[in-house]
């Protein structure tokens, strides 16, 4: 009994006991403008009714976005990384790989890229808007820009095209009437590829209930794609090679699909004297797998006997496929030059 007495903590009778220190004062508690209740400043959405809070410098500076992983079909919002020369020291590196959710060397990757990347697609504006303040206060220059900007269902589809000295001549997909884009009017050209990939698993039950792998196969499709773009207009068109009639190149048309749309692309930069040429896609997938990943889905092949009395195998299928995350590029390179040009808000 005498040892417990002794172990028990001893307060004194003149100092008051104290609940646990609330996180947050009140005057950085944020009133939710749907059902009045206060929330804690970390938060884009309301704790209670799901409504978007308020951002300010203050709350912007505390907030801490929800980056979960999101569907293709979602609407998010981008913040866009700028090629910039600041790099920021050790503990900023830190405190901005944590508030992105990314690991510190793909960050430093980023940054030494020189390229406009996605740092974080974010699904409310609010907290697309607290990361890019948050690394404007880092000396980042940023953007933050809408899936909708992005418009990931354009461009147009050219099944074939025409030249002529003054115009480019196009027969869009599903049309049949030509449209003509006189060459001072294209102003970017992005290459990039379409790479699908197909893997087809079929396993069966071991003894010990691990599945065991008896067959497997791996396809792969790799097509050239460029992207045409002309000023001021939101939308382009994308030449596909492996849907597209080269009859347009007349005498220098060859057996080849990928030697005719070199030859493709050669002709139209040479007439198009004022576009932009780029083709970083390549160099930049990496990067950009890290928030916008490639699109992935399995399906299963259900259950299937080898023979009479043989074993049961089940099989499933896994296909990716890059072409949503070429589209968004290019799409946000035509944006950046049409912003710049101060075509676009």
């Amino acid at each position: 009994m005498q040892e417990e007495e002794d172990a028990a903590p001893i307060w004194s009778e003149d100092e008051p006991l104290r609940s646990e220190p609330r996180g947050f004062t009140h005057e950085q508690m944020v009133t939710c403008e749907s059902c009045l209740r206060a929330n804690p400043p970390t938060r884009a959405s309301c704790l209670y009714c799901g409504a978007t809070l308020a951002l300010t410098s203050e709350t912007a500076a505390l907030l801490k976005p929800l980056l979960r992983p999101m569907e293709s079909w979602e609407q998010g919002f981008n913040t866009i990384l700028l090629p910039g020369d600041v790099r920021p020291d050790v503990d900023a590196l830190a405190e901005i790989s944590e508030l992105l959710q990314l690991p510190a060397e793909d960050l430093e990757r980023m940054l030494e890229a020189g390229l406009p990347l996605p740092l974080a697609r974010a699904a409310t504006p609010q907290e697309a808007a607290a990361i890019e303040t948050r690394l404007s206060a880092r000396g980042l220059k940023a953007l933050v820009v809408s899936d909708a900007e992005l418009d990931a269902q354009s461009p147009q589809r050219v099944r074939a095209m025409e030249f002529s000295d003054e115009a480019l001549i196009l027969y869009l997909t599903g049309s049949q009437s030509e449209q003509r884009v006189a060459w001072t009017d294209l102003t970017l050209l992005v290459a990039g590829r379409r790479i699908q990939r197909r893997l087809e698993v079929s396993e069966r039950m071991a003894r010990k209930k691990e599945k065991e792998i008896v067959d497997s196969r791996e396809l792969s499709a790799d097509e050239p794609r460029l992207d045409l773009y002309p000023d001021r207009a939101a939308s382009g068109w994308r030449v596909a090679a492996d849907n597209f009639d080269f009859s347009g190149l007349h005498e220098k048309k060859s057996l080849v699909a990928a030697q005719n749309f070199q030859t493709l692309t050669t002709i139209l930069r040479e007439h198009a004297k004022n576009a932009v040429y780029d083709e970083t896609y390549l160099r930049a997938r990496p990067l950009l797998s890290l928030v916008w990943p490639l699109e992935q889905h399995t399906e299963s092949l259900g259950l299937k006997r080898q023979a009479m009395g043989g074993r049961v195998n089940t099989g499933a299928i896994t296909t990716s496929d890059n072409e949503m995350q070429f589209t968004r590029y290019s799409r946000l390179l035509h944006y950046l030059r049409l912003r710049a040009a101060g075509w676009t808000s």
